[in-house]
């Protein structure tokens, strides 16, 4: 496989070094991203990038990814208005290994030559003395060089310290050290980050007369031109204590037709005539979601598990109608308040349940879920009630047995019909 052409015909070629695209048919070639383990997991504005080096792998080249211990200390300037705060290295080291548990879901570590590796930027800045790197690399790259990166002059009027200014000499010299060290002659990365990727090469280039060689993909954007990979919570995470899968297969299920195609050529592995078959299918009848469903099956499940993906369809299930005792109270309180975050919610106390409830009084006078005594009877008789997904007659009585997590109720009248009850 061409590796260019690869990125080529999945949108996610924007900009190369001259000669790079020779140097991968050539040879295999080792490439790397980077990571600033700014937080303890990634999410999924970090996916194109992790699915570049995934790409390379497939393609017969070696993948390195850079979990950057020390790079994370300093901030990264690009795209930012403001400095970041500065993470202790006891918060940075945690960060680091949970990345590199999420990198390795993506990444084969055990293809022989081209075995994916991860290597830590701290491992080789620990003991660089500041002398040390104002001579062997600070004095290689013009301050002209330098104010001419977008990163930089971009924050020239709100402001940038010195420490940010700096970051694309430590960039660059991560590049320096792996060709060295490692005979990495590729960095790749989003199209914000060309400044500090060419800083790296020119550095390699001045100091080794070695070659070096950069891709940039484009930046992941919505239809709309907003950025990618935030939901109305904030961040979509590829942690699942964090965002739960449920929550995360919902993210992709709902992406907007313009968005699925272009998505299932980023984020997935299918081939080309694949992903024109689907886009096909889907155009027949895309109230089927062909797409979107396939993108979500796929990216849900590396990145978590198909068990996982599994319980997500179950738990969207609900809502259609569908589903059982069981499956509600498989549920975790996140998902479970997800699933019905749009439904009508009534509070009671443990006080009311203590008892039992008549299910008629319930649905009319508590909950409203029926307009009267007489409608809940007759939705009843009809066998349109359920109580957590099981049907309910005139004599229920509910009580605290019958909640859900110790916490929930979840009513339904008919098809689509639903509260849940909240006891507090």
């Amino acid at each position: 496989m061409n590796f260019i052409e690869e990125l080529k015909w999945r949108g996610m070629l924007q900009d190369t070094m001259p000669g790079t695209e020779e140097q991968l048919q050539k040879e295999m070639t080792s490439a790397y991203v980077g990571f600033d383990p700014t937080a303890d997991s990634l999410h999924v504005g970090n996916l194109a990038a992790i699915m570049l080096l995934k790409h390379l792998q497939r393609c017969g080249h070696k993948p390195f990814a850079l979990v950057g211990g020390a790079t994370g200390m300093v901030g990264d300037p690009s795209g930012k208005s403001a400095e970041r705060k500065f993470l202790d290295e006891t918060t940075l080291k945690h960060n680091q290994a949970c990345i590199q548990k999420q990198l390795e879901k993506f990444l084969d570590f055990n293809s022989g030559a081209n075995s994916a590796q991860i290597v830590n930027n701290y491992d080789w800045f620990k003991d660089f003395s500041l002398l040390d790197f104002l001579r062997d690399v600070g004095k290689n790259i013009t301050i002209s060089y330098m104010m001419a990166k977008d990163s930089v002059k971009n924050r020239m009027e709100s402001g940038i310290s010195f420490t940010e200014f700096s970051y694309q000499l430590i960039q660059g010299y991560d590049f320096f050290y792996l060709n060295e060290k490692h005979n990495v002659k590729l960095q790749m990365g989003g199209s914000d980050q060309w400044g500090n990727i060419t800083t790296g090469t020119e550095l390699v280039r001045r100091k080794s007369d070695r070659e070096a060689f950069a891709i940039t993909t484009p930046l992941i954007t919505k239809s709309d031109g907003t950025k990618f990979g935030k939901s109305e919570g904030g961040n979509i995470w590829l942690d699942a204590k964090k965002t739960s899968p449920y929550q995360f297969y919902q993210f992709w299920l709902n992406v907007a037709d313009d968005e699925a195609l272009r998505y299932m050529k980023i984020f997935t592995t299918k081939s080309k005539e694949e992903i024109d078959a689907l886009a096909e299918e889907h155009a027949k009848e895309p109230g089927m979601r062909a797409l979107q469903k396939a993108l979500a099956k796929e990216v849900t499940i590396t990145v978590h598990s198909e068990e996982d993906y599994n319980k997500a369809i179950a738990a969207s299930e609900i809502l259609f109608g569908k589903g059982t005792l069981e499956t509600l109270q498989s549920l975790s309180e996140e998902d479970l308040l997800s699933v019905f975050s749009d439904v009508p919610k009534s509070t009671l106390s443990k006080d009311q349940l203590a008892t039992g409830i008549s299910i008629i009084d319930l649905l009319s006078d508590l909950t409203g879920l029926c307009a009267s005594k007489g409608e809940a009877r007759r939705s009843i008789q009809g066998n349109a009630i359920s109580v957590n997904k099981t049907k309910a007659d005139e004599s229920k009585k509910v009580d605290l047995n019958d909640l859900i997590s110790t916490k929930y109720l979840l009513l339904q009248n008919g098809k689509k019909k639903y509260h849940l009850v909240v006891v507090g």
